[in-house]
């Protein structure tokens, strides 16, 4: 129930934005994929252009009411719920999702539209906007700049940031950044645009992208290689860029008890082998005309020796899809289990190995835990996961969680890695940069947010505090 206050605001923006889009929080504006928070939220604004955009946040920059962007919703660290304070405006860009213009090149979409329906739109011109994350028909390409998403194929193409050539914004106060430039080369002063990417909301909102497409690959190879460590993953890594220079698309670690949670909760899916290795790779690559897939990996295979000890090189698309599903239902295993502590962390490559060895003896000096320990390893993004002991359940170690999330981070700090790999900092992680973050880094980011939202109403208590 909105107080007579807000009840006028709400009445205010109906008349100062004509034809915009209004209405109460359903359920779904005010929740996270965790469950950790739940959210506080005055009135949903849905715009249907960027004029409508300006007009909400001129609004709220004059009443001074915060106001919370929202994608898709799938963000892992809070970016999308404020929690406290006075009721935000929910800004939704979901009827904005229009392809304003698509070549062999670039792909200019509006914030509002899907992942999924981005890369539908490059593949319809014979393209290919690479960008893969387990939640790509939900989460929504503002979001995805928003957070600098990262997914699958960081490895080749790069980070969110790295895929987009321009953007259209609006500031804190209404003001509109026609930045939709398709350049690979603009050097006319700061870059706005990287700026408000990563920014997570807190200094404006993105309403359209200019994304770089790429030539789809003539063939695709996937397979699975069972390691006897991630040291050996790491010379596997190398090896393969060695035999097929910027080819090499994916590369992802698993763990044994990544496995193991899939076998005793689910999802379902299809083990390549019956009996679970410690732990083994995801190696996806995409080929140019002329070379035969199952060739190139049968060849990195037998040049692996005591690198790889088994594998299973994919037949069919069938077969693909069948593994990365194995690799997508990992979190969904590991929400069913319930962790008692997360961490999306990375350290550099070399490091990754004694890092995983570290931590792991490390935390284990805490309590009886079961670790998880997946992901990205040819970027040295790893999922770092703690979970309670078999028949146990994570409220037991409540009073263990912050101990280990500190202790995970330390030792992060200590190689010089970082605890927001891709997630973001979103609320959950205030503290962390804080604590991690470089002071004078952390000086410029609180002089960068005073200039553009000196109000504070974007996205409040995100990033900054």
């Amino acid at each position: 129930m909105l107080n007579p206050a807000d009840q006028a605001f709400v009445a205010h923006l109906a008349q100062a934005v004509p034809g915009l889009s209004l209405g109460a929080p359903e359920p779904r504006y005010l929740e996270e994929p965790r469950g950790l928070w739940e959210g506080r939220g005055g009135v949903v604004a849905k715009p249907a252009d960027t004029a409508q955009v300006a007009g909400v946040l001129r609004a709220c920059h004059a009443a001074r009411v915060g106001v919370v962007p929202y994608g898709g919703g799938t963000g892992l660290v809070g970016g999308q719920v404020q929690t406290e304070g006075p009721a935000p405006v929910i800004l939704s860009l979901e009827k904005m999702a229009a392809v304003r213009a698509l070549d062999d090149h670039v792909l200019v979409i509006e914030a509002g539209a899907t992942l999924a329906e981005a890369q539908a739109a490059a593949a319809a011109q014979g393209r290919l906007f690479p960008l893969t994350l387990a939640s790509q028909g939900t989460a929504r390409i503002g979001g995805c700049l928003a957070t600098n998403a990262g997914g699958v194929n960081v490895l080749r193409y790069g980070n969110a940031r790295e895929l987009c050539l321009g953007i259209e914004a609006v500031l804190a106060d209404g003001t509109v950044i026609a930045g939709l430039r398709r350049l690979r080369k603009d050097n006319t002063g700061y870059d706005i645009k990287d700026l408000l990417i990563g920014a997570e909301g807190t200094l404006g909102v993105i309403t359209a992208a200019s994304l770089r497409l790429f030539p789809q690959p003539a063939s695709l190879g996937t397979a699975m290689f069972v390691v006897p460590s991630p040291a050996a993953a790491l010379e596997l890594l190398a090896l393969a860029e060695a035999r097929m220079p910027g080819c090499v698309s994916a590369f992802e670690l698993i763990a044994r008890q990544g496995l193991e949670f899939l076998d005793e909760v689910g999802p379902p899916v299809h083990q390549p082998f019956a009996v679970r290795p410690d732990w083994m790779v995801l190696v996806e690559v995409g080929l140019p005309e002329g070379i035969d897939p199952e060739e190139a990996l049968a060849g990195l295979f037998e040049a692996a020796g005591a690198l790889v000890e088994d594998g299973v090189i994919a037949q069919s698309g069938a077969q693909r899809a069948q593994m990365w599903t194995l690799r997508e239902s990992l979190p969904e295993a590991n929400k069913r289990i319930g962790s008692i502590s997360s961490h999306d962390i990375s350290v550099p490559l070399p490091d990754l190995p004694q890092f995983i060895a570290q931590a792991g003896a490390a935390v284990r000096t805490l309590g009886d835990f079961r670790i998880n320990c997946f992901g990205h390893v040819g970027d040295g993004n790893l999922h770092y996961n703690v979970f309670p002991a078999p028949g146990r359940s994570r409220a037991e170690y409540a009073n263990l969680r912050g101990q280990v999330k500190d202790l995970v981070h330390a030792i992060v700090d200590g190689f010089g890695g970082s605890v927001s790999a891709e997630h973001g900092i979103g609320r959950l992680k205030v503290p962390d940069l804080e604590r991690y973050g470089d002071p004078g880094k952390l000086a410029a980011m609180r002089a960068i947010k005073a200039a553009l939202d000196p109000l504070g109403i974007m996205n409040p208590g995100a990033v900054l505090r």
